[in-house]
């Protein structure tokens, strides 16, 4: 009990130190439990939901097809059940704008992609329907309320009878976009009206377990020969499937990433700054062994001052991200995700892993430091140690150089150098917070370069996506106002490397196409020819892909046969967000394949109304959907709200454990200097003048952790950003000299920050204590 006093004591001793240690760990400990959480919950919400409601793992779509049709189909081997649905879309006006709408038919007895009703009842007869609560909340729509709706040259007039969501639907679009775009849910006994039949043009296949859905879609293409058959899209390919994957992945990537950095740095402090402050308790440790206390006693200890550390530290850093983090991942997701009913709660048990991590290392060290004193006799202990030889520096021997420096100068480096593994200590402390501060800033500027890219690759003012199936007669005039357009079409593919395949995405367009622009990785403009593909740079640097090279491409649209084909690599092209393969059509046709457009890019001419050109597309019955620039500028901003909360926490986080560590280290280091510093303030020394002896070796050991962090910085950069990139996101390195001037020039700044607040410790320096020495 004597003993745990004595630590409440050199606690209460040293405020400022144990509070330090603590920020450092709550700083891991917020990080950690924060991402798990977010990793956690996320994926068994997902898990847990594409099972209740039998997300489809096939779609095929056709211009129609009978029910005994989808009957027959549902013979398919590896089918477990089939259903069938008519799709379609329709327009909502508003004023001075058009809504989109994708409504699906509900089939009878509805088991693959079912609902989740927030409230009200499924649609009963051909006047009602459902739609997306999201969609609703915007418009403030409620249960009875009317909505006219437009189906080609059809106006219709439904009622809402309920809310829903539904986990085909998580992901809308790129910006999840509720104002313009919504999902709605109709009976089939509006089919006939819309359609002028009772005719499907989709199925949903839910596949039994263990089947290989790929054989599944073959088998079923080939009994559609004589059907008319369009395209069939598994659920790995889906846009919201595909979407809400990538984001799983890369939370669990980051919840192991991120908090690892953090504990490491934690524990590179606990180890130095725990086995220092033992080191400079020996003639306690003295005192205890004389008055009996068992070595073991006095190892727990000095072992319970981390592990008091790792609880106040864990706990405080869990309390912040249960009030700071998970409410921001609740907004966020909602914002990114129609994901009804999920919760983001911190589970008890991710407190645990701080608290072990954190106290293990602080054990660790005080064990490391305390058995050497503790093999001392009582008596050798209870002295100070004898001070240290002083030797001639190298410095020194400079001739012409020691004699003409300050004697303040000569002190300081005397000091650095008598004491060369406790000044390397405090360098490590330094250099792995600055890298730490480097590697955040550049992280940052990194996710606003992915931003910006959008606006300088697309150039065009409108897209126009043409219906699925639809033969183009790309001859045909334009509207009045276009300046340039440019037709492009986009194929799924596989990218084979030796035994490894790999989903990705062929985009077909014009070589005089100025509307997309390509860079390579030095933001040199490169152009598209005749003769090659141009790669990504994700999956070039995946795959080790270089200029010159072959690659295998598996066309995996429907009708192809999965025909294989040889490409050689023109360039290779940064693109960070939804990176794609380029060819031309020239080139698409030397394989022996027609080019089909999906998609027409639209340059207006300055002088034209804009709004009138969205409108002549918006009515024509062959387009699907349509974009404009804003929507551009809206992906760019979307890209920026979604990720910049965690990086500027990292930031946040990184700048409280630099500021730890530097006052940590410095707070030891005057502790340990006590009897040099009383020593000079017996000689006359102004308290000033000691205080800037200590400021300017702070400093000098600050500038030389700077310059052994600036090759260390690029390396660690390095491996965050690869961490983080994947085949279907690349993270641009953005690293740069105003990065590393920005970060050093803060790292000097806590610096100054650390010795400001530490002054105090040298005015209350006892010189009696301080002096007294070995007789």
């Amino acid at each position: 009990m004597k003993l745990f006093l004595k630590l409440l004591r050199d606690i209460k001793g040293s405020v400022g130190q144990f509070l330090s240690f603590v920020l450092v760990v709550a700083v891991g400990a917020f990080f950690y439990t924060g991402l798990v959480t977010l990793s956690d919950n996320l994926s068994a919400y997902t898990k847990a939901n594409f099972n209740e409601h039998n997300l489809s793992d096939l779609n095929v779509y056709y211009s129609q097809i009978s029910k005994q049709d989808v009957a027959d189909l549902s013979e398919v081997e590896g089918i477990n059940k089939i259903e069938g649905r008519y799709t379609f879309d329709a327009t909502e006006a508003f004023d001075g704008y058009n809504a989109a709408l994708k409504i699906h038919s509900v089939p009878e007895n509805n088991e693959i992609n079912a609902l989740a009703m927030i409230e009200g009842n499924l649609p009963s007869g051909r006047g009602e329907m459902v739609i997306d609560s999201h969609y609703a909340e915007e418009h403030q729509y409620r249960i009875g309320d009317e909505i006219l709706i437009r189906v080609a040259d059809k106006e219709l007039k439904l009622v809402i009878s309920g809310l829903g969501e539904n986990m085909e639907h998580a992901k809308k679009n790129e910006i999840q976009d509720h104002k313009n775009y919504g999902i709605a849910y109709v009976g089939e006994a509006l089919i006939p009206e819309v359609a002028g039949s009772s005719l499907y043009n989709e199925i949903l296949v839910d596949a039994k377990e263990g089947y290989n859905i790929d054989k599944i879609g073959e088998s079923i293409e080939e009994k559609s020969k004589h059907l008319p058959y369009l395209s069939q899209e598994s659920k790995e390919r889906t846009f919201s499937y595909s979407q809400l994957n990538a984001t799983l992945q890369n939370n669990r990537l980051m919840s192991k990433v991120i908090p690892l950095v953090f504990f490491m740095i934690e524990a590179i402090i606990l180890f130095l700054a725990m086995s220092r402050m033992i080191d400079s308790q020996r003639n306690q440790v003295g005192t205890m062994k004389a008055l009996g206390i068992k070595n073991s006693s006095i190892m727990l200890h000095y072992m319970g001052y981390p592990v008091l550390v790792g609880i106040a530290g864990s706990i405080l850093g869990y309390a912040i991200s249960a009030f700071v983090f998970v409410p921001f991942i609740t907004i966020s997701n909602a914002r990114s995700y129609s994901l009804p009913g999920i919760e983001f709660s911190l589970s008890y048990y991710s407190i645990l892993p701080p608290i072990l991590v954190s106290s293990l290392f602080g054990i660790l060290a005080s064990y490391l430091s305390g058995r050497t004193i503790l093999k001392e006799r009582a008596a050798q202990a209870m002295r100070p140690k004898p001070p240290k030889k002083m030797k001639r520096i190298l410095l020194e021997r400079i001739p012409g150089f020691w004699g003409h420096i300050p004697y303040s100068f000569k002190l300081i480096l005397r000091n650095i150098f008598l004491n060369k593994q406790k000044a390397l200590a405090s360098s490590v402390g330094i250099t792995v917070s600055t890298v730490l501060l480097i590697t955040a800033f550049g992280t940052q500027a990194s996710l606003q370069k992915v931003a910006s890219q959008f606006q300088k690759v697309y150039t065009y003012d409108l897209r126009v996506n043409f219906k699925m199936g639809e033969v183009l007669d790309t001859t045909a005039p334009l509207p009045e106002g276009v300046k340039y357009s440019s037709f492009l079409s986009t194929l799924p593919v596989e990218l084979i490397k030796g035994n490894q395949t790999e989903k990705a995405s062929l985009v077909v367009t014009e070589k005089e196409n100025s509307l997309i622009h390509f860079f390579d990785e030095k933001d040199n403009v490169i152009s598209l020819e005749n003769n090659g593909v141009l790669v990504p740079k994700s999956y070039a640097d995946h795959y080790d892909i270089s200029e010159g090279d072959i690659v295998t491409i598996m066309f995996a649209a429907p009708g192809l046969q999965k025909k294989t084909v040889d490409m050689k690599v023109l360039k290779v092209s940064t693109q960070y967000s939804s990176p794609s393969f380029y060819i031309t059509p020239e080139y698409l046709d030397s394989f022996g394949m027609d080019y089909n457009p999906t998609s027409l890019l639209v340059q207006a001419d300055p002088s034209t109304n804009l709004a009138s050109i969205r409108s002549y597309f918006a009515q024509a019955p062959y387009v699907d959907t349509i974009a404009d620039k804003t929507d551009l500028s809206k992906e760019a901003q979307y890209i920026l709200q979604q990720n910049s909360f965690v990086f500027i926490m990292f930031i946040i986080c990184s700048v409280v454990l630099s500021f730890g560590t530097i006052y940590t280290i410095s707070s030891i280091n005057i502790y340990e200097r006590n009897r040099e510093l009383a020593t000079l303030k017996v000689l006359g020394y102004q308290k000033n003048k000691i205080n800037r002896l200590i400021f300017f070796e702070n400093i000098i050991i600050t500038t030389f952790s700077v310059l052994v962090a600036l090759p260390i910085c690029g390396y660690v950069y390095t491996l965050v950003v690869k961490g983080l990139s994947s085949t279907h996101q690349q993270i641009p390195d953005q690293l740069n000299s105003f990065i590393i001037s920005v970060s050093a020039l803060l790292a000097f700044m806590l610096t100054i920050l650390a010795n400001l607040m530490l002054r105090r410790k040298v005015t209350s320096i006892n010189m009696i204590e301080a002096l007294k020495s070995v007789e």
